[in-house]
């Protein structure tokens, strides 16, 4: 593992991927990743190989979507400006494609928490039926029958023969690298900026009514909470997985880092603009027996004190992050 000091960002990537660039970021301050390779040894060719996955269409059963399809990195890998995820045969899928990053630390992925482990976490979109649609077996059929790729698992994990547990093996290792902690906001947290006096009073305001489920530094408490979009639940969110009651109506509470890049917003992506999310917990808010306790009666915040939330979530963009090189695709380099 290796730790970053708090002051120091991280050098120029080079084209070439040097292997001392594929290394686990555990950002000064930071509590200690939940998933940190132990299992699975992060290596440069284990990268490069996840990476080709991540962005390879041949994962999909017609050949025409890869998880970069939905996951853009210019859109902190998110899909910009799309409300739903988009699949195979242009059909829609239920619920908005949310950003990849600081993946490590989750325990649990997917916006109802169906999915528990980060390597298992592509079977999800590889299987369903509206977006990859296709099947494990197959898709490893496909990669054992090219022999690039069967080169590319021999120089990974020392083997030739391609099965299911290595190649998520593999996009673990891609998504595990996918490390956001270069904003604006980290940079006045090391005392290497400032903030206007606009930013600095939205951060006061997000430390006054956002920060306990947005909490930083990766900007979630990874609860799954009702927010008030609905009184009745066209999708029950974590309900679907737990059928308890109380989880009804109830989403993981996504981290707000590049939020100002990975428009629209919530798992439906009702929302096109960080105005009209401000506007929903000022006077939006809609009561459900399991509405957050908090959220009761809304937010109370002026046209100004949202104006300055929205100029502060705006230095939670990571430029870096989306401009590096070692994440691009590898069939357009």
């Amino acid at each position: 593992m290796i730790a970053l000091n708090a002051c120091e960002v991280d050098p120029p990537i080079k084209e070439e991927l040097p292997s001392d660039n594929i290394h686990l970021v555990v950002p000064e301050g930071w509590p200690a990743p939940h998933y940190d390779f132990s299992t699975n040894p992060l290596t440069q060719d284990g990268f490069i190989l996840g990476r080709k996955l991540f962005y390879d269409t041949k994962l999909s059963r017609d050949n025409t979507i890869s998880c970069a399809s939905c996951h853009q990195q210019f859109a902190a890998f998110s899909h910009l400006d799309h409300r739903l995820s988009h699949g195979i045969y242009g059909l829609f899928g239920t619920r908005n494609a949310p950003g990849l990053y600081n993946l490590n630390w989750q325990t649990d992925f997917m916006w109802d928490g169906g999915i528990n482990h980060i390597e298992v976490q592509p079977t999800a979109p590889l299987t369903n039926p509206v977006e990859m649609d296709e099947t494990i077996a197959n898709v490893v059929y496909k990669l054992q029958n090219d022999p690039d790729y069967r080169e590319m698992f021999n120089k990974a994990f020392g083997t030739t023969t391609v099965t299911s547990q290595l190649m998520f093996k593999a996009m673990a290792q891609f998504m595990g690298m996918l490390v956001s902690y270069n904003s604006r906001y980290d940079l006045y947290m090391r005392g290497r900026t400032t903030l206007s006096a606009s930013e600095s009073n939205g951060l006061s305001l997000f430390q006054s009514h956002c920060s306990n489920c947005h909490t930083p530094p990766l900007f979630t408490n990874s609860q799954y909470l009702n927010n008030g979009l609905d009184t009745a639940f066209a999708d029950a969110g974590r309900g679907i997985i737990t059928g308890n009651p109380p989880d009804m109506g109830t989403f993981k509470v996504p981290s707000l880092r590049n939020v100002a890049l990975s428009q629209p917003y919530m798992h439906d992506g009702r929302f096109g603009t960080l105005q009209e999310v401000l506007s929903h917990y000022v006077s939006g808010i809609k009561n459900s027996a399991t509405l957050h306790p908090s959220l009761a009666g809304g937010i109370s915040l002026t046209a100004q004190e949202q104006n300055d939330i929205i100029a502060f979530l705006k230095t939670l963009s990571d430029y870096t992050f989306i401009h590096d090189k070692r994440f691009n695709d590898p069939f357009y380099n």
